[in-house]
């Protein structure tokens, strides 16, 4: 079943004379429901051995879309999915133009991560044991799911209508670096010690009379309290947190975008309460920021979304070949998929065509999307050499491939850096160089778009 609502107005908080001086825009604002109808696969845990059983709540794809004073427009998507491969999200976007005449470097497409989520086609192909009944249901639920997001897209942009944008940041403090140091090597787990970015900025959207329209509200942390054992669909803690918001202030659209969470868990974990304690203490750090003075966004809106090609260090074919011998069936299954491509190929490729977007509203504040499951190290390092009073890390958008790891992440090792690729169906691991052209390329793009 296909649901598409508008959102209407409630009043809430109060911002002050001076702040209400950030006029001339427009917001308009829609989502639709995306859960499964039938038993699907569930995305995220290769330990799985069953399709999902009913749900906890609802997933939802949502959409904001922004109309500066000169008549430029962008759209955020949301999905509470684990993430949208590169052509599915080219295949939106290609459908978003064709019917709605928006450019693709307008349209941002994310993810929320969750791991109590669907399989989506092309994405961690080599992950699942999957039976030809499943791919059908996968591939026809992504069909499904496309068009959803470009019709969702299409109302948004009809529901366009005077707006006042501000831009305020909380914090909250479960999420936890996962990357455990030991005498083995690092391993997925606790590490106190390890960096971590606990801020939640948020955008807070009003009507022209103040009254809230929606609210988008990032974290860096994977959407997983939620473990393997979990076969229910569920948004984890980012779907908590949505629904706790929505229901605080009802008729209002609540987005959730991931942040620079690739290395960080929930902490702790594995219940179902955990689940929902911690989307509510997201929902009070969103509550206790938009209580609080907000910046108001004036001026124009700019986007742009270039591609940098990233290099990869690839192993021998004679490697790939020896991994046939091995027990592992995730290792073997990625080894086949390699030498199939060396013997079409002659080769496998060395590079990867990386997107970044950018989207500058006004001067207050300045969004970056990145591609691929990031790592904190490129959130933190961004807020040390850009302005991060203004400054958005959003990533798992436009195109979630494989897992960005840093120079330290893998000089380091661990699964970060090497063993998510197989999953990822990657013919091998970025070289250091990835992290500097990737932020040297952001730094390119943010100074370009500042007004």
């Amino acid at each position: 079943m296909v649901v598409f609502l508008l959102t209407s107005f409630v009043i809430t908080g109060s911002i002050s004379g001076k702040e209400r001086s950030a006029k001339g825009w427009k917001a308009g604002v829609a989502k639709v429901v995306i859960t499964p109808e039938k038993s699907i696969w569930m995305a995220g845990y290769g330990s799985r051995k069953k399709p999902s059983e009913g749900k906890i709540h609802d997933l939802y794809a949502k959409a904001l879309a922004l109309e500066d004073p000169g008549g430029h427009r962008f759209v955020v998507v949301t999905t509470d999915l684990i993430g949208l491969s590169r052509s599915v999200a080219d295949k939106i976007a290609q459908d978003v133009h064709r019917r709605s005449a928006l450019p693709r470097d307008k349209l941002l497409l994310t993810s929320s991560h969750t791991h109590t989520g669907p399989v989506i086609r092309n994405s961690l192909i080599d992950m699942y044991d999957l039976t030809p009944e499943q791919t059908d249901i996968i591939s026809q639920y992504t069909d499904q799911l496309e068009d959803q997001i470009v019709t969702l897209v299409e109302t948004a942009l009809k529901s366009l209508s005077p707006a006042r944008l501000f831009f305020g940041k909380g914090e909250v403090d479960f999420a936890i670096n996962r990357r455990e140091p030991t005498p083995d090597g690092i391993k997925i787990g606790v590490n106190p010690g390890g960096p971590v970015d606990h801020t939640v900025p948020v955008l807070r959207v009003e009507d022209g009379q103040g009254k809230l329209r929606a609210v988008v509200m990032g974290y860096a942390c994977h959407n997983t309290t939620l473990t393997g054992e979990f076969y229910q669909i569920s948004g984890d803690y980012a779907g908590f947190a949505q629904s706790e918001l929505e229901q605080k202030f009802p008729e209002t659209t609540v987005l959730f975008v991931m942040g620079c969470g690739a290395d960080a868990n929930p902490n702790p974990r594995s219940t179902l309460e955990l689940a929902k304690q911690h989307g509510s203490s997201l929902a009070d750090a969103v509550s206790r920021a938009l209580s609080q003075p907000m910046r108001p966004i004036a001026g124009s809106l700019k986007s742009q979304l270039e591609y940098v090609s990233l290099p990869l260090s690839l192993p021998p074919r004679g490697e790939f070949e020896k991994r046939l011998e091995e027990k592992d069936v995730f290792r073997k299954r990625h080894a086949q998929r390699m030498l199939r491509l060396f013997d079409e190929n002659g080769k496998l490729p060395s590079n990867y065509s990386y997107p970044i977007q950018i989207c500058q509203l006004g001067q207050e504040l300045t969004l970056v999307a990145l591609a691929g499951e990031v790592v904190v190290d490129y959130a933190l390092r961004l807020q040390k050499e850009l302005n991060a009073r203004s400054l958005w890390t959003v990533a798992y958008a436009n195109d979630v491939f494989a897992y960005i790891p840093s120079a330290r992440v893998l000089k380091e090792g661990g699964y970060e850096a090497y063993q998510s690729g197989i999953y990822y169906g990657m013919p091998g691991p970025f070289t250091e160089a990835v992290e500097d052209i990737i932020v040297d390329k952001v730094k390119t793009m943010v100074e370009r778009a500042q007004p």
